[in-house]
Order: structure tokens, then sequence, then C-alpha cells
């Protein structure tokens, strides 16, 4: 006997079901190298992997920079047939910028000094990797979304079942229709980046965060230009803070120089953000046009564009990484850096070491959250554990903090608490409007809905809606007077809007429209709605994004 996780009974139909020793659900780069690290220890394990996106790469977006020690490791060779896109990092530059221009900090953070590391696409470098792990046995499918995990009558996670096809909006079987396949293996691992579907209820089911402080999250919103010849410095780095964030929200930007005259240009605002009328991809856009921006993008052309919620919380945030049959890895168990703005290394680090722990202890989870606690992954987080939480006071309080943290070494005998980031928002009238000195726009795209077409993201339009609202009359009646519905706002992709309707007695009201279609994965919405009503589940198999080079 064994249960799902739907919250509706599932009707009873005949499914096709394949059994494995590991079930690997993401095919981001903690999940590819857990699976090329444990076909490497053990090559008789059968090992899948499966990956929601139409192809490998297509969800994955980071800035990215790289640290290669960890990939050193994983395939001591790599650098003889790198991935396509892979810079060396050649200089650094750290800005602190107003509305009308800035200023070159003469020191680079440390953290953010990057001499021997590398600029990559993510999505370009996860691409790569996917054929290297199925040379070595493990099997990858794309467009297979898990939407439910499976369990024993013990709770013991047995596998996960993937998303039907072919079902209707109103929920009828289209004649295409054919049932998800349930996967069963002996063990199940977590690596669904950022605020994973599938872990959000695990974290629940198990209590996996009855010893930690919430998680918490930025937005990164990223475009891929290209240039006009001879604009660009290949490996040159640049980070800056300041405008257009006012002092007490949370953001910043990133300028990656690559080859072939690309840059790999993007802003990340932090959710925690008090003001319930910003408006991340506005400021991205402001970013864009200012004087020490624009000179460089103006004449050139957008390639692919997109968002993804970064997992921000840190040390403090981890919650229990193992369960009976299962573990959570990389960005699904929240290892990303903060103040290096970097996750990749500490994603392989980590799908690495669960890869060790399994061979060793004949696929058993239990203990994997100790060796996990104990190595250089999560110190390297305690050092900075107290970083990303001081700036909740304000920037200059922020960066005076993180200025003694890394003097100090994280030495510091406190641990600053964390909170949700739904519950930050003021409400409208209570919170004091900071005056932004936003820009006129000129530079594209003109809108968000344009955005999205650089995300190139397909859903069909006839398939059920991939973000539950639990209740639509508190956006219509509470929301709406208390926020003023934040949604349409911090959505990076138009998906929610408040219309005007008819009601049935013919008066005129207001009700949400959801545009599914339009959106690109990043779940902010089931982050920073301010109700916790909102909850995004995988939609059919391939769609979303097809992002090329983010």
């Amino acid at each position: 006997m064994s249960e799902t996780t739907a919250s509706m009974p599932t009707p009873e139909v005949e499914r096709d079901v394949m059994e494995y020793d590991v079930v690997t659900v993401g095919a981001g780069p903690a999940g590819l190298a857990f699976a090329i690290r444990l076909k490497q220890l053990n090559p008789e394990l059968s090992v899948c992997v499966i990956e929601k996106a139409s192809t490998v790469g297509a969800h994955i977006l980071s800035g990215a920079v790289i640290e290669p020690g960890p990939l050193d490791a994983l395939l001591p060779g790599w650098r003889d047939n790198p991935p396509p896109v892979c810079v060396p990092a050649t200089e650094d530059e750290f800005w602190l910028l107003t509305k009308d221009g800035g200023t070159k900090l003469p020191v680079v953070p440390p953290g953010m000094r990057n001499h021997g590391n590398f600029i990559v696409s993510l999505g370009a470098m996860c691409a790569w990797l996917a054929p290297q792990a199925e040379a070595l046995g493990v099997e990858i499918y794309a467009g297979f979304a898990a939407a439910e995990t499976l369990h024993a009558e013990d709770g013991t996670v047995l596998g996960v079942r993937i998303g039907d096809m072919g079902v209707a909006k109103d929920g009828s079987h289209k004649p295409g229709y054919t049932p998800g396949i349930d996967i069963r293996a002996r063990v199940t691992v977590l690596a669904e980046g950022a605020r994973g579907h599938l872990t959000k209820r695990l974290v629940k089911r198990f209590g996996l965060d009855a010893d930690s402080d919430p998680q918490s999250y930025s937005i990164g919103i990223k475009e891929l230009w290209q240039l006009p010849e001879g604009r660009t410095s290949p490996g040159r780095i640049v980070h800056s803070f300041g405008w257009p964030a006012d002092n007490n929200t949370y953001g910043g930007s990133f300028l990656y120089h690559l080859e072939n005259n690309q840059v790999a240009i993007g802003y990340v605002s932090g959710l925690d953000y008090k003001d319930p009328e910003y408006r991340p991809w506005e400021a991205f856009q402001q970013w864009k046009n200012h004087p020490h921006v624009k000179p460089l993008l103006e004449g050139g052309s957008i390639l692919s564009a997109g968002a993804r919620a970064i997992v921000t919380g840190g040390y403090q945030a981890l919650p229990k990484v193992e369960m009976p049959g299962a573990l959570l890895i990389g960005d699904t168990a929240g290892l990303l850096n903060v103040p290096k703005v970097k996750g990749t290394h500490q994603a392989i680090r980590s799908g690495m070491l669960a890869a060790e722990h399994l061979a060793a202890s004949n696929l058993d989870p239990v203990g994997f959250d100790a060796r996990l606690r104990a190595s250089e992954a999560v110190a390297e987080l305690r050092k900075v554990r107290n970083i990303k939480p001081a700036f909740k006071k304000g920037l200059w309080l922020g960066m005076a903090n993180a200025a003694w943290e890394t003097v100090t070494g994280g030495a510091s005998p406190w641990t600053l608490k964390g909170s949700p980031d739904w519950c930050t928002l003021d409400r409208l009238g209570e919170h004091e409007q900071p005056k932004r000195d936003y820009v006129e726009r000129t530079l594209p795209p003109r809108d968000r809905l344009q955005g999205v077409y650089y995300a190139a993201t397909e859903h069909d339009e006839d398939q059920p809606v991939h973000l539950k609202v639990a209740d639509t009359s508190i956006c219509v009646e509470r929301c709406t007077v208390e926020y003023g519905n934040p949604c349409t706002r911090f959505c990076p992709a138009g998906v929610y809007e408040m219309v005007e309707d008819v009601t049935p007695d013919g008066s005129k009201g207001r009700r949400l429209q959801i545009n599914a279609a339009n959106c690109v994965h990043c779940k902010t919405c089931d982050i920073k709605d301010p109700y916790e009503i909102i909850t995004w589940v995988t939609p059919e198999g391939g769609s979303g994004p097809n992002y090329q080079n983010l």
C-alpha cells in the first residue's frame, strides 16, 4: 500500500511503474553532480534523473560565476572539454550607484573576488553535464514533471508520480490523455532548486524546519544581450548596489562580460521588502537605464530573458535534509552563499556528499543531515550567517555589519534570526513611500509581456492552471484594500491581473485573472503572497520557459 501527497483523491487509473535504486528530481547542478558521483562510486546502481523542463537546462537560470573546486573534484579533466559558455574571470568591480552616477569602491568584498573563477551559463553547463551522466549509465528524462511523492503507510518516501499528460483546463481527459507513471526507488533525492514544490510539502509533512528559521528568498531577473563589436571585455565582472533600490530594500545588480560580444546582466531584489508598491522587474529596467549601464547596452539586442527565485536564508534556515526514504541537496536544501552571490559550487559539493553517503550506507538516508552539517558546505554558510539578515535594518547598517562579519570570519557570538518573506509587507498607507527617482526608460523590453517573449515560455492554454489560489475572494475583498494586490507587481511575467467584471446581479466588480501561460516558474508568488494562499504546482511536463544560455 502507498499514498500520494495529492490534496484531492487521485482517480484510480492504471499506471505504468518504473523502478530504480535512486530517483533524482531535478537535472540542475546538484542533481546531475549527485547522479554522476553515485555512478562513479557504484556503477551497478540504477539511477534515474527526471526534469520538468522540455530539455535539460531550459528552466535553469543563474548569474552565474562558479568556483571550480567542486567541479574539479567531480570531473578532474573538465577544463579540457569545458561547457560551451565558460569564460575565466579577469577583473572585478564593485559600485555604489546613485541616480545620476556612482562610486567605484576601492576594495571588492572578499566573497566577490573572482580570481580563478569562471563565468558560465548554468543552463548550458547542465546541458553539458547531462551527457556525461548518461555516459556513466544514468537515465535522464526531460519533460517529466514530478507532481507528487509516493509514500508507504508509515510515511516513508517511495518515489514520485509524474503528472498526467493531456488533461483539459476543466479537468477532463483530452483525446491524447496519458496517465503519469510512478517512479519507485529505494531512495528519492530532491534537487528541485529554490522553493521546490515537492520539497515544500515534505518539509511540512516531516517537520524538517522545526529547528530552523523560516527560509527566505530573493528574485533574480536576468537578460542575455548581444552587443555591437568591441564593447565587451570577456571575463570582466561588475556588481553594484544602491540605486534604484532605496535604503530599506535589499537589491543589487550583476554584469558579466562574455565572449562573442555578449553580456549577462541581472538584478536581484530581496523578497523581504516592505513596500507594497515595489516592482522587482521595474527596478531591473531602471538599473539598465542608469548612465553607467545604458551606453553599454544601446544598439544591442536581447537574446534571452527570465527570472528565478534565489534561496537566501543561509545557515539559520537550513532544514533537516534527511527523512525516511529521501534527502535534500543544493538550493532545495538552501545552500546558496549570499555574500558570494554563488550557489553552484555548494550544489555540486552537496550532491557529491549525498552520493558518497548513500554509496557507503547501502542507500540509507539516515546520517546525511549530520554529515552535511559537518561538511565544508555548511561551514561556509556559518561564517556568513549574519550578513544578509542585517540588511533588514537598512543598507548602511547592513554594510557595516557585513564588514564586521567579514573581518571576524563570522566569529560573532550571536546568530541573527530570519523571518518569512510573506509577512514583511507594510499595508497601504502605513508605508512611507521612498523617493525612487526613477528615470525614463528607452531600452527594451518595453513591458513585462515583451520580457515573457524573450523567455520563450510555452504552456498549453487548455490545461489546468498550475497557480492555485485558495480563496480568490481574499484578493478582491481584503488584499485590494490592505496591500493593493501586490501580486500584480511582484510577478515578473504579468501572470496576475485584477480585472473589471460584472457580477451575476449585474453590478460591476473585480476579479483575479491568472494568465498562467505567461508563467516563467520563478516561484515569487508562492513566496511573497501576504496571505499564503497561492501555491505553485507543476504544469504539464515540458511546459514553461525555454531559456537559452541563461
